[in-house]
């Protein structure tokens, strides 16, 4: 019975299938014929050479002046398309050429309008100064000539314009109304913002007068605009703008706005973008930038490489070279990192102790305890060892460990001998370890070659009035 409902209800489930399927079918078969009544002005697709040429009858199609009248209309088509592809269409290359062309014609309209606003201004300024000195000259020349300006000002007799004399005055100007013209700048920014012109807006305020909207505030107004679905992000169109002209002006965005578009940029899952703006040298470096990039590829193991690169560069240039060396480890590169350590000089038994707890690679423990270019050893191999033990980074002390009981008594005497950063209270310490963690015989080597140096006693717990000198082994 049971393989009965079996397979009942298996037969069920294919009844179920095949009338879906024939509902597909009958739905193909009602939309094909609908298309077959219609002329299809463009065909966009291939067609099965075996099927009937659509818009012709079976017996059109074997008719040889009904093909070549169909052939004569094809034709025609094709030539339709492609004129209209020339007119309507360019190639990627040659918009890319235009928008070059477009870049260039527009600075060069910015330096026009620049120079024509300049020149007009002196225009102005000669029509006033012409003015006021034939004024002068006719008159009895009982006050200065400047007295005589200030005085036409007062009676609005000088072209009937205020502000003549603070005009006549500047040197510069840019400087004339430049109020005014920053305010009218914030006012078209702000009407960007309201008609949701985003993308416009951030060029805006990219390329604003004196910087005047290159800051937290603008950054802010995009933020709260938020995502808008099916639209790029307002806050990230406002810091590829910001990024994109700070090298052409030759001044870096602030720390402050770097750190924030990196994390937009980040957000955004953009790496390429932040890649790119760190590369160029567009952003203002510091440790808040270089950790954002950081602790982002500790979470991307996909893009790590790429982030502590990044974070490297911006370590090595604010002069952080703890973090800089880091990265050099997290990226593999060793040998780097040692040529780092002898380039820099200044990293201390506990920054490199520091750094195997950050990054505990067997490599990197054995170059750092060993001579390297023949120079001696940056770290001891046993304080290492009880650095891992006290950090809980057990299991890479104890591979330590089993790589020094490898090579035996003899190897254990050198290794000791030769270390000269490690105190006789350090070596017992290593021993009880060794005892506690099963390797027996490496504790009985070590306590040996201890009580074999001369002058060298076993330190009791019970014994207080021990000075143990802190003396290396010769």
């Amino acid at each position: 019975m049971r393989r009965i409902h079996q397979l009942e209800a298996k037969m069920r489930v294919i009844e179920n299938n095949s009338s879906r399927i024939q509902m597909q079918i009958e739905k193909m078969k009602q939309l094909r014929a609908e298309y077959e009544k219609e002329e299809v002005k463009y065909c966009t697709f291939s067609k099965d050479p075996s099927k009937p040429i659509p818009g012709m009858t079976l017996q059109e199609s074997v008719n040889l002046d009904a093909l070549t009248k169909h052939l004569k209309h094809l034709e025609d088509k094709y030539a339709e398309i492609k004129q209209t592809m020339s007119i309507k269409y360019v190639s990627a290359q040659r918009k890319a050429d235009l928008d070059e062309e477009m870049t260039m014609l527009l600075k060069r309209r910015d330096v026009a309008e620049n120079l024509n606003k300049e020149l007009q201004f002196r225009h102005r300024r000669m029509q006033i100064i012409s003015h006021a000195l034939t004024s002068w000259l006719r008159s009895d020349k009982s006050s200065s000539f400047q007295d005589f300006v200030e005085q036409i000002q007062k009676t609005k007799d000088l072209h009937g314009d205020e502000g003549i004399v603070e005009e006549l005055l500047e040197d510069d100007p840019s400087k004339a109304k430049e109020a005014e013209i920053l305010l009218h700048y914030i006012e078209r920014f702000n009407e960007l913002i309201t008609l949701g012109e985003y993308g416009k807006a951030a060029v805006f305020a990219a390329n604003s007068p004196r910087r005047i909207l290159q800051n937290v505030g603008t950054m802010n107004k995009f933020k709260a605009v938020g995502k808008i679905r099916g639209e790029p992000f307002p806050l990230l169109l406002f810091f590829e703008a910001l990024f994109s002209t700070s090298h052409a002006f030759k001044h870096p965005i602030d720390a402050a706005l770097t750190v924030e578009g990196i994390k937009c940029g980040l957000s955004e899952k953009r790496l390429d973008l932040v890649i790119h703006w760190v590369t160029q040298e567009r952003l203002t470096f510091s440790e808040e930038a270089g950790d954002v990039i950081y602790d982002y590829g500790e979470q991307d193991t996909y893009n790590k490489a790429k982030c502590m690169a990044l974070a490297q560069i911006i370590y090595n240039e604010c002069g952080l070279h703890k973090k800089a060396l880091l990265c050099l480890c997290k990226l593999g590169q060793i040998y780097g990192a040692l040529e780092y350590i002898q380039q820099f000089k200044e990293f201390t038994s506990d920054d490199l102790l520091q750094l195997i707890r950050l990054c505990p690679q067997i490599e990197l423990i054995h170059c750092l305890t060993k001579e390297w270019n023949g120079k001696p050893p940056s770290l001891s191999l046993s304080l290492a060892i009880l650095h891992l033990f006290s950090v809980d980074l057990k299991k890479v002390g104890i591979k330590l460990l089993q790589e020094v009981n490898k090579g035996g008594k003899d190897a254990v005497e050198h290794l000791m001998i030769s270390d000269p950063f490690c105190s006789l209270e350090r070596w017992q310490e290593m021993a009880n370890i060794c005892l506690q963690n099963g390797f027996d015989k490496l504790s009985n080597d070590i306590m040996s070659i201890l009580r074999s140096q001369a002058g060298v006693t076993e330190i009791s717990e019970e014994d207080d009035t021990v000075n143990l000198m802190g003396h290396v082994f010769w």
